[in-house]
């Protein structure tokens, strides 16, 4: 919710410098360790963290990473802005640049230019983006989200393939390092580099977790499918395997209705509803998930770039 207070807005006050304000989804912080030694001879690189919020689901976390909102505020101050049905991120995060523009307003920044929002669906979309990154040089404000990461922790759990290549964390750091190494998003940061006066900031919405342990959680028809949280009414789980969210107020959660409530994963646990319980058990467990409680899920890292 602070990033964006606390590092791009500092970084915008610099005089006749572009910001590059990257947001590459479902980073882990060791995924960005392995990243950052293939970007250590261009770029002088400051590294700190934070926590996300919760649930730690792209629907939410990065709709308040561009709004400097939790969840709640921006439904109750830009309520078009929030509606949408989050079982599709695309359709809850289609307003990522509307929510980015008004922090802006509200924080009075006026930029020297039109803000530039760029979303990178696939490596066809980044790769032209490459191309094209020097014509960004002389605008104030370029913030790109890049949804690669994602994709490959979603593609694991459907794809044997990815499995037996990424079957465990180093594995998947491995993978991490492959793509970066020979990806468009590498030559775009080189890219800046050339460009001798230009700042970076990096950071994420969320990690991800390798799930390992079902949970068994009942409730109506209603609530919402994902794996690591789940809202709805008259929804059960043991507590020693989730959160139950009772007031969504507590953390700053949209209400949805008197009776609705919340449930959270803790640790590496993952949800199964008892009807073909043993079946969805054994087909989600070993993949990578994210919008519950665990720090490879919560610790954002947010790293700071200048050419050398």
């Amino acid at each position: 919710v602070d990033i964006v207070n606390d590092y791009v807005l500092p970084a915008l006050q610099e005089e006749n410098t572009p910001v590059f304000f990257f947001v590459i989804d479902c980073l882990r912080f060791d995924q960005w360790l392995v990243m950052e030694k293939l970007l250590a001879d261009d770029f002088k690189i400051d590294k700190t963290f934070y926590y996300g919020i919760l649930p730690s689901a792209t629907s939410y976390s990065r709709n308040s990473l561009f709004a400097g909102l939790y969840p709640s505020e921006i439904e109750q101050y830009y309520p078009d802005l929030w509606y949408g049905n989050d079982e599709d991120e695309n359709s809850m995060n289609k307003y990522e640049k509307d929510l980015l523009q008004l922090q802006l307003e509200r924080k009075r920044i006026n930029l020297r230019n039109e803000l530039k929002f760029v979303k990178v669906i696939d490596p066809e979309y980044g790769r032209n983006f490459e191309h094209n990154i020097r014509s960004y040089r002389n605008t104030h404000l370029t913030a790109v989200v890049i949804n690669f990461l994602d994709m490959i922790a979603h593609g694991r759990s459907d794809s044997d393939l990815l499995k037996e290549i990424a079957p465990d964390e180093p594995a998947y750091r491995s993978l991490t390092n492959s793509w970066f190494s020979h990806s468009y998003l590498i030559t775009t940061f080189k890219a800046i580099a050339a460009m001798g006066k230009a700042k970076v900031i990096i950071t994420t919405d969320h990690g991800s977790i390798r799930a390992l342990r079902g949970a068994k959680v009942l409730g109506d028809r209603e609530a919402s499918s994902n794996l690591r949280f789940k809202y709805g009414r008259n929804l059960k789980v043991d507590d020693k395997h989730a959160v139950f969210i009772k007031d969504p107020a507590d953390y700053k959660l949209p209400r949805r209705g008197v009776t609705v409530n919340y449930i959270i994963a803790k640790e590496d646990y993952y949800f199964v509803y008892p009807t073909d319980y043993h079946k969805y058990l054994s087909y989600y467990k070993d993949t990578f998930q994210h919008g519950g409680i665990s720090l490879e899920e919560m610790i954002v890292p947010v790293i700071t770039m200048e050419p050398k």
